[in-house]
C-alpha cells in the first residue's frame, strides 16, 4: 500500500512513532516504553511549529519612470489570505483566511494530557505527520477496558486525533474501541451522542480544545453503555440465516437493492453486493475470532462480521483510505452504525425485523 508519511530531510527520519510493533508501513521509529507527550512529540518528528504568513502576488504592467517606459511587476497584498508555513523546513502547508486559528502540534497532544489529568493512565500508542507536515495524527490508549462475557473478550479503548494545518479540516477527535482478539473497531454511536467531536480551527478553537473534558466523558459513558449492550448481544443467540439477512440490511447499498432483498429477489442484486455478502458471511462463519463463546450463533457475533468485514476483509487502495472508512465517518463507519441499529432492533423486537418474506 501507499503511504503519505513526511519524510524529514533534514534528520533523515520519517515523522512517525508506533510502541513495540512496526506499522504497515514499516516506517518510522519503534519505542518500547509507551513515551511522555513531550516524548511522543519527539519520536513523531512532530516538534515543529507553524506560522501563518501574509500571502502576496505580482501584477505585472507597464511603468512609467524618468528613463522612459519599463516592464515591471508590482507585488501585491492578498486580501484576508494567509499561507501556512513550516518554519523548520519553510514548506507552504496551505492556504487559509483571516479567522483560522492555528493549533500548534504540541497543543494537540496537550489535549490528550487533559483528558485524564495530566496525562496520568493516557498511553500514547502511534503519531506522525503526513505530506509535508499539513495534517498530524495521534492514537492514545485509555485506561481500562470493555469486557464481554467472562472476561476473555476484551476491547481497549481508544482516543484518535486529528488536525491539520492547510486548512483542509476541523480538529477532530474520535472515541474508537478495538476488539483484541480481532483488532476490530467496534464503532458505534449510541441515539443520544456521538463518538466523534469536531473543532473548526477559529478564534476559539484552542479555548475548545481546552474543554477536553467533554471527549473523556463521552468516552467514559460511551464505553460503559456499550459493555452493557455487548454484554447483553452475547447472550442472543441468532441462527445462521439470521446472520446472512442482517449482513444484508446492513451492507445494503441502495432504496433499490433494499427493495430487492425484501422481496425475496436475491438473484435480482448486483453481483459486486453478493460478494460482499458472501465475504462477510465467511467471516462470519470461519473467522477464529468469531468462534469464541461471545460471538458464535450470538447477536454480538452479528455485529462483529460486519465491522469485522471492514476491518479484516475488505481491500482499500492505501491506509488513509481505510483510516477514513473506519474511524473518520466513511462508509464503514456508517455501515457499522446501520449494524449497530439493526442489532438493537433485534433484541428488542426478535427476528421479525430480519423476516420479509
Amino acid at each position: 500500500m501507499a503511504h503519505n508519511i513526511n519524510y524529514n530531510s533534514e534528520t533523515g527520519k520519517y515523522s512517525f512513532f508506533s510502541v513495540k510493533e512496526k506499522a504497515w508501513h514499516g516506517l518510522g521509529q519503534i519505542v518500547e516504553q509507551y513515551p511522555t507527550s513531550a516524548e511522543a512529540i519527539k519520536h513523531a518528528g512532530l516538534d515543529y511549529e507553524v506560522a501563518k504568513s501574509p500571502l502576496y502576488t505580482k501584477a505585472s504592467g507597464i511603468i512609467q519612470t524618468n528613463e522612459g517606459i519599463e516592464m515591471g511587476s508590482t507585488e501585491l497584498v492578498v486580501p484576508d489570505c494567509f499561507a501556512t508555513i513550516r518554519t523548520d523546513s519553510n514548506a507552504v502547508l496551505g492556504v487559509v483566511g483571516k479567522d483560522y486559528q492555528i493549533v500548534q502540534n504540541r497543543e494537540a497532544f496537550s489535549f490528550f494530557d487533559a483528558i485524564v489529568g495530566g496525562g496520568d493512565g493516557i498511553l500514547y500508542e502511534t503519531a506522525g505527520a503526513l505530506g509535508q507536515g499539513e495534517r498530524i495524527f495521534i492514537t492514545a490508549k485509555l485506561p481500562d477496558y470493555i469486557r464481554v462475557g467472562n472476561g476473555d473478550d476484551v476491547t481497549e479503548k481508544y482516543i484518535f486525533l486529528t488536525t491539520s494545518h492547510d486548512g483542509s479540516g476541523s480538529i477532530t477527535a474520535a472515541f474508537t474501541p478495538i476488539r483484541i482478539v480481532c483488532q476490530n473497531t467496534l464503532n458505534a454511536s449510541l441515539r443520544s451522542m456521538s463518538n466523534v467531536v469536531r473543532i473548526r480551527h477559529t478564534s476559539g478553537a484552542k479555548q475548545r480544545l481546552d474543554d477536553a473534558h467533554k471527549v473523556m466523558g463521552l468516552a467514559d459513558k460511551l464505553s460503559t453503555q456499550l459493555e452493557g449492550i455487548f454484554n447483553e448481544w452475547s447472550k442472543v443467540k441468532v441462527t445462521d440465516k439470521e446472520v446472512k439477512k442482517l449482513i444484508q440490511l446492513a451492507l445494503c447499498p441502495n432504496t433499490e437493492t433494499l427493495t430487492l432483498i425484501k422481496k425475496g429477489a436475491d438473484d435480482e442484486v448486483s453481483t459486486v453486493f453478493k460478494n460482499t455478502v458472501e465475504d462477510a458471511f465467511a467471516y462470519a462463519m470461519t473467522s477464529e475470532s468469531q468462534q469464541m463463546p461471545t460471538t458464535k450463533g450470538t447477536l454480538f457475533g452479528a455485529y462483529n462480521c460486519v465491522t469485522g468485514y471492514y476491518q479484516n476483509v475488505r481491500k482499500y487502495k492505501d491506509s488513509e483510505a481505510k483510516l477514513q472508512s473506519i474511524v473518520m465517518g466513511g462508509t464503514a463507519q456508517g455501515k457499522a452504525q446501520k449494524a449497530f441499529e439493526l442489532c438493537t432492533a433485534f433484541q428488542a423486537d426478535g427476528a421479525e425485523i430480519l423476516s420479509f418474506n
